[in-house]
């Protein structure tokens, strides 16, 4: 049996911004590994058909799984489609996720779906995981910096 997590947020930021967050290597190491985890982009060919790769290693003890997949849509500024597979063949399975990216009088309103989690991941797992990240998501594209 498969898993699905959905998630909403609004951020104080343009869709733009946020999109860009998703398919910039450096922005991804410093937003999407969970608390206690480091990240590391090995390849991003941010196109449809093109691949991604990356890894997350714990910081506390040192072990890395890797995992990568393929862009399937990619509509700037408004939704990523991608699918993610696990190194690992006690994770099997492709998870496709889905983000979307409305534009809302205070910046954007956010909605993910991640369907077909491994079933050995528990969903409130995949939540926390998420929660953590896109907290950590809003550090990078929210504040307005001037130069």
């Amino acid at each position: 049996m498969s898993n699905t997590v959905r998630l909403h947020r609004v951020l104080r930021a343009p869709p733009e911004r946020i999109y860009r967050a998703f398919l910039d290597p450096a922005a991804m190491c410093k937003w999407l590994p969970p608390y206690g985890f480091t990240g590391q982009v090995q390849q991003m060919d941010a196109k449809v058909g093109g691949s991604w790769r990356m890894s997350f290693t714990n910081f506390g003890n040192g072990q890395s799984h890797s995992f990568g997949g393929k862009y399937l849509e990619l509509q700037p500024g408004a939704k990523l489609r991608y699918t993610s597979k696990f190194d690992d063949p006690n994770l099997p399975g492709e998870m496709v996720t889905t983000v979307t990216l409305t534009q809302v009088s205070c910046g954007t309103e956010m909605n993910v779906v991640q369907e077909n989690i491994p079933s050995v991941i528990p969903a409130e797992m995949c939540y926390l995981g998420w929660q953590e990240s896109l907290l950590q998501l809003a550090r990078v594209v929210e504040p307005e910096i001037s130069e």
